[in-house]
């Protein structure tokens, strides 16, 4: 109860900035004391270096002198979660992602090396989880293999991706992926819909296939309209799951964003069925320097399994990404 009383307090604290976050600012990047910037940009700047340099190493290796130059989607992601849902026990996770990205391997070719790919991280319900895009990650399968790039225009025709190589488990899994995307400018805009669609197979978990469509709109300079459509099947659970879902995406100043969401997630079979329904408001606030994040997710769960009942849920996450280009806090 400590923990969820200290959770409590900090997420009320951060709301409450929230609330007076679009009072003009002076400009400044980061929310740290003096003595706590002096300890993290030396650790930064020394693991950015390293991301990046490994990278570039290993592509000039196979690749071509062009690594030293060439943009690299290269990145590592340290995070740390508390977790709590009325109910359950506490649950607090340290977690990492990486990706290298090797982009001078063959021309048209690009060998990336990747923890925790999409298709292990569960269900649709595990993987948005209080309908945030993501939960902690922890370094678990790794996957090494070469992606075929496609190189045409999404908003005038389909871009598709063509990758395979293996898991590095014991004992090794090949696998094979396909992923394309599109992107429509409806009538005279500003609706735009995005369509993600991808198709893997496994050796040891077999054949799965997701979905993802994205309307939105900008309704002025500081508002974000989405409507997000998922659909997911795996081999291993033989079953359909879809999510649905609305967001009113507010920036509320340069740093600070707030997201109002619902949703719900279901299983569909023969008789579609509705697993949970939630309401959540999600507060992301840039608070060193365009790499480390702080989320404040208060949420309002109605899941089937308790009979639809109510339960609250809250999620607090610090986020720390490291690499050559960072961008700026975005939901």
């Amino acid at each position: 109860m400590k923990g969820l009383r200290t959770l409590v307090a900090l997420s009320l604290v951060t709301l409450g900035l929230a609330a007076q976050a679009d009072i003009p600012q002076v400009a400044d990047d980061s929310d740290l004391p003096a003595w706590a910037e002096k300890q993290v940009a030396p650790f930064h700047a020394r693991l950015s270096r390293w991301v990046e340099s490994t990278s570039r190493g290993i592509d000039g290796f196979f690749g071509t002198t062009d690594a030293l130059t060439v943009n690299t989607d290269s990145y590592l992601r340290l995070s740390q979660e508390w977790d709590w849902r009325e109910g359950e026990t506490f649950d607090q996770d340290l977690g990492a992602r990486f990706r290298l990205d090797l982009p001078t391997t063959e021309e048209r070719l690009r060998l990336i090396i990747e923890s925790e790919p999409d298709e292990t991280r569960g269900t649709l319900a595990e993987q948005e989880s209080a309908l945030t895009d993501d939960r902690t990650d922890s370094i678990g399968d790794l996957l090494v293999g070469l992606n075929r790039l496609g190189k045409k225009d999404k908003t005038r025709h389909w871009n598709t991706r063509v990758g395979a190589g293996i898991k590095l488990r014991l004992p090794l899994e090949p696998y094979v992926r396909l992923t394309s995307q599109r992107l429509w400018t409806l009538g005279e805009g500003p609706w735009q819909l995005h369509s993600d669609n991808r198709l893997s197979w496994f050796n040891g978990d077999g054949y799965s296939a997701r979905t993802r469509w994205d309307l939105g709109r900008p309704l002025d300079e500081m508002r974000h309209l989405r409507f997000l459509t998922n659909a997911q099947w795996r081999e291993t659970e033989d079953t359909l799951e879809f999510s649905q879902a609305v967001e009113l995406n507010r920036r509320l100043n340069r740093r600070s964003v707030l997201r109002t969401s619902g949703g719900v997630i279901g299983e569909s079979g023969s008789r579609p069925v509705i697993e949970d329904s939630c309401l959540e408001v999600r507060f992301r606030r840039d608070i060193h320097k365009g790499f480390t994040f702080l989320d404040v997710a208060p949420s309002l769960h109605f899941p089937r399994d308790a009979d639809r009942d109510p339960r609250w849920a809250l999620t607090l996450r610090l986020e720390m990404y490291f690499r050559r280009h960072i961008d700026r806090v975005t939901l």
